[in-house]
């Protein structure tokens, strides 16, 4: 399936929805923002990677910024931050590695892996060629880690892709769960995930009790018919 103009989403926010389906319905869906000390750090690491008009060539190898990038497959468009391009001679294609950039370090789960796998992919649809590894820059740390596009984290990609679309069609933002990931969330003084949940246990308690009148009511005509 190819997606249409009008129906392609932010690329970036598939890591917000490896991170969190809520909080990517709330930013993409609702249109909702909030800044917070993690936020800023992070705007701030992007300055100069995000900059177009920043490029460089050194020892061979040419480094653009903020390079955009498209796949109709998956139905992403977006920025990466960084591509390195090194000269591998003529008449071969050049190597071309990703780096994304993120402040603090790496996370517990893989929602930066999966972001930078689908750039990849974009990249690999756009040009027909095939990447095999990129790298994630952590500020905190100021280290790069190599991230392998393997066929499971393509197969993530494809499919938070897939429910993205599906989501964002039906319009509809999903119910909030608390965790320990709530704490360092910007998004959590528009999304309050206690009270969310507080409600969603009052609606699963009027429909447990209504399901039970129902039937109560259904067994007293079966009686009644007898």
């Amino acid at each position: 399936m190819n997606y249409p103009d009008d129906d392609l989403l932010s690329l970036s926010g598939i890591q917000h929805f490896a991170f969190c389906t809520r909080q990517w319905a709330l930013i993409h869906i609702e249109k909702l923002w909030a800044e917070n000390v993690l936020t800023v750090e992070g705007q701030f690491l992007h300055e100069k990677a995000d900059d177009p008009f920043s490029a460089e060539t050194r020892q061979g190898v040419r480094t653009v910024r903020a390079l955009p990038v498209i796949s109709r497959e998956l139905g992403l468009q977006g920025v990466i931050d960084v591509m390195e391009i090194a000269d591998t001679g003529p008449r071969q294609t050049p190597q071309m590695t990703i780096i994304e950039y993120k402040r603090g370090r790496p996370k517990p789960d893989e929602r930066d892996e999966v972001q930078i796998c689908a750039q990849a992919m974009c990249v690999e649809e756009m040009l027909g060629i095939s990447l095999q590894c990129g790298f994630l820059f952590y500020g905190q740390t100021r280290r790069r880690i190599q991230v392998e596009y393997s066929p499971e984290l393509r197969q993530k990609v494809k499919e938070y892709a897939a429910q993205m679309h599906e989501i964002f069609k039906a319009g509809k933002t999903p119910l909030a769960t608390t965790n320990k990931k709530c704490r360092n969330c910007s998004m959590t003084d528009l999304c309050v995930p206690d009270l969310a949940a507080k409600n969603n246990i009052v609606q699963k308690y009027i429909a447990k009790n209504i399901a039970g009148i129902i039937k109560e009511e259904g067994a007293t005509r079966e009686g009644g018919d007898r």
